[in-house]
């Protein structure tokens, strides 16, 4: 479609534009680029970051109410088990372009809430030729990549691939990724098919959030580091077919496997626990039996493997026609996917290192199996959208789209709680479930375009996510689990229904030398689903009514010459708009119970109100070149400070817990810096700069407990654990560069 007829705010990239900036991922390039765009860095590693767009999110971490679908070459990339975003398995290298449309438009399918991504990736007619990268940086950050194209007739070829290895600033940090991606394409003047092959085999540990008290002592310690491997083979055949003047059919095939193993380190829950069942125990030989084992710990490992498996198949026809001799665009589609999931998890106790990794006790009662799930999960779609344009001065789009989403749930959870001692102590509960959710969302917009360089437009669209597996196997707030620990029963949860109202301008000048935008947006959200927390490490999904997020985005930028500059400034209010009850005992309004009551219009964590980017880029010549990004964000309130009350330096009355935590993150500002000395069309050095001012701040985290010691160790009476703030720092200074030689 051209971009003067869609009746919603676009934001466009290059492949060029990712490699001009030195991109680690698309990720990155959002946060530095996109406006609406915030990013939380939840786990601490570079490639496993949230990206909330208008306060949704597309985050790999299960347990994050997931609202942006992601697409690769027409693939839902959203992984089954928890609708989540692997951004490490979209290889930067590979990218021809990538779109953000706003809004929540139902051609999208499934999770498009606040918005879809879609990423087009290389092929050898777009990319010919042969190019290797090698840089090498801070914290011992070193990659290769390599990138070959061509044609030979109507054949045409591209591979891909790169090594990506560093140490990371922090104790635990290290990353290690393997990543491949081939396409092979044939193309005629009516015919295009793609054959196209990602492998990946990426390792990342993350430090996640640890206490404040803890970073103001050494920046670098970690609260429990965790550790993930991905290895994904994913296979897509796509097409298109011209049928006559006007029409194209186009469809693919697919097919994606992916293998997840996670450890989780994490603070034992049960450790000198009020309510402990057990046999009597001094604790000086925990490995005795179950009981004493998980609660004797303070350390504890949640091992877990997760296989998804899915292939499915899109088919899309598009008549292009004129309609009683007015301008006409429609486009009929389906789509079907099948996924079968396999998750599996054993806890591990011990004693916790000076680095807090797990001491393991051997003991033929630990390493203990707690969980076994399988899933599957059978998605249909079918839309129709249709572009009627009277004049060409106005152009009304209008869409339908049928979903029907299919799960089903069976397999046990083992109840790993020593209070239970006697009463379900390492009980198995069968969880089992078979879910249907059916929607039928419809969209309608208007753009009028008075001149071929501006476009005023409005939008109303319905879109849906429907429970995922994990939200479903973990929903009975009476037997909470934890994340990603266990699964306990599988009552029904309603689908998540987004309807978004949209109004929105863009224009340039004829030449270009100055562009702009601006949108205002309003999405209600019914029966959201949530993590409601009952503990540190466990909770459970519940729907817990309506949300909404409001704002605007505005973007003016321009060229002058060899001059490049891009401002941006969004307002983004994300609220709930229900009342219901969430564990926070570490919030100074908590009851006896732990319990906080959050109410219509507090604000959702970590989306800050106000967001800014300013970019720059200037050609001194033919062979200089260099860019900047400043990146502001407002403050955002913690995980456990949902209900934006928190007071610290008071005392909680019920359980007269000193609260040391603000329960907030404070505002920041970044600047990043890149350039490129071009020696010729074969050979250029470039480097990036990020943080240049080494600014300490923050992205994420939770108002938590904390039972270390501003140096790390191990406080060992619980009545001495303090009530703090729990965030991610961010990266200091970092500083790579290398070259590109192109043949």
């Amino acid at each position: 479609m051209p971009l003067n007829q869609i009746p919603t705010n676009v934001q466009t990239a290059s492949g060029a534009d990712l490699q001009r900036q030195q991109s680690l991922d698309v990720a990155d390039y959002l946060n530095n680029n996109f406006s609406g765009v915030t990013v939380s860095e939840s786990d601490g590693n570079p490639f496993q970051i949230d990206v909330y767009y208008h306060g949704f999110t597309a985050s790999p971490l299960l347990g994050t109410p997931e609202g942006l679908s992601v697409y690769v070459d027409g693939v839902r990339v959203n992984e089954s088990f928890g609708d989540t975003v692997n951004w490490d398995l979209i290889p930067e290298y590979a990218i021809d372009s990538i779109s953000l449309i706003s809004g929540s438009n139902p051609v999208f399918g499934l999770n498009t809430l606040g918005g879809a991504l879609t990423v087009k990736t290389k092929n050898g007619h777009t990319d010919p030729g042969t190019e290797v990268e090698v840089y090498y940086g801070y914290y011992g950050r070193k990659s290769v990549e390599f990138e070959t194209g061509g044609t030979f007739g109507a054949l045409d070829y591209f591979i891909a691939g790169d090594f990506f290895d560093e140490n990371g600033w922090r104790v635990l940090d290290n990353s290690k990724l393997w990543r491949t991606f081939a396409k092979i394409g044939w193309q005629t003047d009516t015919t295009r098919i793609d054959l196209s092959y990602t492998y990946a085999d990426n390792f990342m540990y993350g430090d996640g959030p640890t206490p404040q008290s803890m970073l103001d002592y050494n920046r670098t310690q970690t609260y429990t580091p965790d550790y993930t491997q991905n290895i994904m083979n994913f296979v897509n055949l796509t097409g298109t077919q011209t049928l006559g003047e006007h029409l194209l059919l186009s469809g693919n095939v697919y097919s994606r496997y992916l293998n997840t193993y996670v450890l989780n380190g994490n603070i034992n829950d049960f450790y000198l626990e009020d309510n402990y069942a057990g046999p009597p125990t001094d604790c000086v030989d925990p490995g005795t039996n179950a009981a004493t084992l998980a609660y004797c710990t303070p350390g504890q490992n949640a091992t877990s493997t997760t296989i998804q498996s899915t292939y499915g198949f899109g088919l899309q026809l598009t008549d292009a026609d004129d309609v009683f001799g007015m301008k006409n665009q429609a486009t009929v589609g389906a789509d079907y996917s099948v996924a079968h999931d396999d998750f599996t998890q054993n806890f591990q106790y011990g004693g916790l290192s000076d680095l807090h990794q797990l001491l393991y006790i051997p003991s033929p009662y630990n390493n203990f199996n707690v969980l076994g799930v399988n899933g599957n999960n059978k998605i249909f779609g079918a839309y129709v959208t249709d572009t009627l344009s009277p004049i060409d001065l106005i152009h009304v789009t209008a869409a339908v789209r049928y979903n029907r989403n299919n799960e089903t749930i069976n397999g046990y959870s083992i109840d790993p709680d020593p209070g239970d001692y006697g009463n379900g102590f390492l009980g198995s509960t069968p969880v089992v479930g078979d879910h249907t959710f059916v929607h039928i969302n419809p969209s309608i917009g208007l753009t009028v375009t008075p001149t071929q360089y501006t476009t005023y437009y409005a939008d109303y669209n319905i879109a849906t996510r429907a429970p995922t597996v994990i939200e479903l196997g973990c929903s009975n707030p009476a037997v909470p689990c934890g994340l990603p620990d266990d699964f306990a029963s599988d009552p029904d949860l309603k689908q998540v229904v987004a309807r978004t109202f949209e109004i929105g301008l863009r224009g340039n000048l004829p030449d270009q030398s100055l562009s702009w935008s601006a949108d205002v947006f309003h999405t209600i959200s019914q029966n959201d689903i949530q993590f409601i927390a009952t503990a540190t490490n466990s909770g459970f999904f519940d729907n817990v009514g309506d949300t909404r997020r409001e704002g605007l985005d505005i973007a003016i930028g321009g060229r002058e010459g060899p001059f490049n500059w891009k401002l941006a400034y969004s307002y983004v209010a994300a609220t709930f708009q229900s009342t219901f009850v969430v564990n926070a005992s570490s919030n100074s309004t908590a009851d006896a119970n732990g319990n906080i009551l959050v109410q219509p219009g507090d604000r959702l964590p970590l989306v800050p109100l106000h967001t800014g980017r300013l970019a720059l880029d200037y050609d001194f010549d033919t062979h200089m070149n260099i860019g900047a990004n400043v990146i502001f964000a407002s403050s955002s309130y913690l995980h456990g400070n949902e209900n934006n009350a928190n007071a610290a330096g008071t005392i909680n009355v019920p359980s007269g817990g000193y609260i040391a935590g603000t329960g907030t993150i404070p505002s920041y500002a970044t600047v990043n810096f890149n350039a490129t000395y071009k020696f010729d069309k074969y050979l250029e050095l470039f480097a990036r700069m990020t943080n240049a001012f080494n600014k300490d701040y923050y992205t994420a985290g939770f108002l938590t407990q904390n039972v270390y010691n501003p140096n790390g160790s191990l406080r060992t009476n619980p009545n001495d654990w303090t009530n703090e703030n729990a965030i991610v720092p961010a990266a200091p200074r970092q500083i790579w560069g290398g070259f590109r030689a192109r043949f």
